[in-house]
């Protein structure tokens, strides 16, 4: 939890050139990542090919579900209006998140745009009840989408949490192709969703003072009053081995256009061993994934993997293993409480008397392990409780009126009586508190650590090592330049040149200059691209002072 922007990453310093340059470089666009989906109650998918981007340069053959013409809805809708970019194509990887609510009947009809001689394809939805299917044809695990019958499956959802759907047709090929994606269920239980609003009360107000949307898609993740939420993100772990992609596409060439059920109109793709060398998260690998969602240079792989926060918000993070092995991930900065798994919450053996108000019992994990099939709901918080420093750079010898903001604890010993202030929930304890007593100096001189050199953690004009949240934050705790080219030649900083914040020299846009934690697989191949660092299952979980808007339509 102590480790500010980049510090996880350069504690690797052979690896430091290249991984400062990396990541210096994600941070050059506005991109946030929220749960983006499609709505119901009628949803029209297709499977079909198309081609999948990877960092390295190579464009993987690939099959995808897409919408089979324009879906009902968007979701998130911000202010009742849709994502001013999204789409939904007649292919993509994952597929279009189905976003519906308990208990509400939904249809999903399925059209076979794949190549005639994958033969047919399906859709499994664990955990969901299936009430009836209509058209194609009896398959092995479920009804059928043939090339000449579309297939209708009816549905009901009968409680909430995030969930899988994916092929039911030769699994270990048209998984591997692509075909996969998640479905969101809201709860419907109003009395929950009112409470979990009065209880959020303060962090939406903080929210709507700097101008924010409020991009949830529900004001509970279940029909239980502790699974109330700020913000929320998506994420679907998958691998890909090209080499299953490249003989599909051959065996696909050399069927042509065959007749369906035809001697010779079939595949026989080897799947085993598998050797996988593309790690994703929602279909695309660092750092593509930092990218906005549906970014036009990914027509195939819409949604990305770039969550941001404010301290003292609950963030909701929905996982499921879309491939075949397990991903073991760490998300730096906090543990992360696990709140359901497959849709099941996990609560006290002593319910209460109101079920609504049972009190859960999920573990806090260190490292969340996803295996294939597996999804989780889970909540990450971070304060900045446990620093021992003001991370907000309060310092009552200052001129600035921002550094001289009051801390009054409430009962928990946060500061949440003034929601428009920026430095709402802060932790009580460290305010004022200085990163050094002499700021500048060793931590014999009052601790709890030392400043980093800034010629250390520096590349080009790109700066990664601040210990503060927000662009003024540094210079209102030492009273020193924020610039350390400016300022190198003041003595009064007691060394030569000040730290700079991070994220206000070359990043963009101006005025965000956060902590970034990254979040990763411990599967070190997992963080690779053809074996090359960094890239994979990596992103950066943004910690943003409460003056930067998180703007989740980008």
């Amino acid at each position: 939890m102590r480790e500010t922007k980049m510090n996880k990453a350069i504690s690797k310093t052979r690896m430091l050139p290249v991984v400062v340059m990396a990541l210096g470089l994600l941070f050059t666009a506005s991109a946030h990542a929220a749960a983006p989906g499609i709505t119901g109650p009628t949803f029209n998918l297709t499977a079909q090919p198309a081609y999948l981007t990877q960092p390295d340069g190579q464009a993987i053959y690939s099959w995808g579900y897409g919408c089979n013409g324009a879906p009902s809805g968007f979701a998130p809708k911000p202010g009742g209006a849709d994502l001013p970019n999204a789409a939904c194509n007649a292919m993509q990887v994952p597929g279009p998140t189905l976003i519906v609510t308990e208990n509400i009947p939904f249809t999903v009809t399925l059209t076979n745009g794949l190549p005639t001689a994958a033969g047919n394809t399906s859709i499994l939805f664990p955990g969901l009840q299936l009430v009836s299917t209509d058209g194609g044809a009896a398959g092995l695990l479920t009804q059928e989408a043939t090339a000449a019958s579309p297939v209708t499956y009816h549905l009901i959802a009968t409680s909430p949490g995030t969930r899988a759907y994916y092929s039911g047709t030769q699994g270990d090929l048209q998984v591997e192709m692509g075909l996969y994606g998640a479905i969101i269920v809201l709860p419907s239980n109003s009395a929950v969703l009112s409470g979990c609003a009065s209880a959020q009360a303060g962090n939406h107000a903080a929210q709507l003072q700097w101008g924010e949307s409020d991009f949830r898609l529900a004001a509970a993740a279940y029909d239980n009053a502790q699974s109330c939420y700020d913000r929320e993100y998506l994420f679907q772990f998958s691998e890909m081995d090209p080499r299953i992609h490249t003989q599909t596409l051959a065996q696909v060439r050399a069927a042509g256009s065959c007749t369906a059920g035809a001697a010779g109109c079939s595949l026989n793709v080897a799947t085993e061993p598998y050797h996988p060398s593309y790690f994703m998260i929602n279909g695309r690998s660092m750092p593509d994934d930092m990218d906005p969602n549906y970014a036009f240079q990914y027509p195939h792989q819409p949604y990305n993997g770039n969550p941001h926060m404010h301290p003292g918000e609950l963030t909701l993070i929905r996982v499921i293993g879309q491939g075949r092995w397990q991903h073991p991930f760490h998300e730096h900065g906090n543990h992360v409480r696990i709140l359901a798994r497959d849709g099941n919450l996990i609560v006290s053996q002593t319910a209460a008397t109101d079920t609504t108000q049972t009190p859960l019992a999920g573990p806090l994990l260190f490292t969340t392990t996803t295996t294939p099939g597996l999804a989780f709901d889970g909540i990450f918080y971070w304060t900045g409780k446990g620093l021992n420093w003001d991370p907000f750079g309060h310092n009552p010898k200052s001129t600035d009126s921002n550094a001289k903001l009051t801390c009054t604890p409430d009962a928990n010993g946060y500061n949440t009586g003034a929601p428009t202030a920026i430095n709402y929930y802060e932790w009580c304890q460290d305010h004022n508190k200085p990163m050094q007593a002499a700021p500048f100096g060793d931590i014999a001189a009052g601790g709890p650590v030392t400043l980093p050199d800034p010629n250390l953690f520096t590349n080009g004009a790109w700066y990664g090592g601040s210990p503060y949240l927000g662009p003024n934050a540094t210079l209102r705790a030492t009273g020193c330049s924020s610039n350390s080219y400016i300022n190198a030649n003041q003595t009064s900083c007691g060394q030569t040149g000040s730290t700079p914040p991070s994220g206000t020299i070359a990043n963009s846009p101006s005025g965000e200059a956060g902590f970034a934690f990254m979040w990763h697989s411990h599967n070190e191949r997992e963080i690779t691209t053809n074996n090359v660092f960094p890239g994979g299952m990596l992103m950066m979980m943004l910690v943003d002072s409460r003056e930067f808007v998180i703007d989740e339509s980008m």
